[in-house]
């Protein structure tokens, strides 16, 4: 079981850094759109690491960078002239794979809740 767990744990923490540097370099070349399948693949790093890298204690910490992301991050971005477009694209990736995994971790928050 212990061995699983740590299989587990590299997937997540694989899928954590793949996600950030395909935000990044996806940002870089052309935005959202100069990757096939952009949206879909970060949605799906994103998620996996919701379920396997955010512990419990880490929820409210990781929910309220995503909102602070989303919150400032475009309009600060905004106000830097000459790069605005491409920290833009980079930013917009980078929210919607935080997203993916906050989506999963709010899940569970609310289940636990709950129980």
């Amino acid at each position: 079981m212990a061995k699983k767990s740590k299989d587990l744990k590299v997937v997540g923490k694989w899928a954590f850094i793949i996600g950030l540097i395909l935000a990044v370099i996806a940002g870089l070349i052309e935005g959202i759109y100069a990757i096939p399948y952009l949206a879909f693949i970060l949605v799906i790093l994103g998620l996996i690491v919701g379920f396997l890298n955010i512990a419990e204690k880490d929820t409210i910490k990781l929910l309220v960078a995503i909102l602070a992301l989303m919150a400032v991050g475009s309009f600060t971005v905004s106000v830097i002239p000459g790069i605005t477009g491409f920290l833009e694209a980079i930013l917009a990736n980078i929210v919607l794979f935080a997203s993916a995994a906050g989506l999963v971790v709010a899940i569970k928050a609310i289940y636990e809740t709950g129980k």
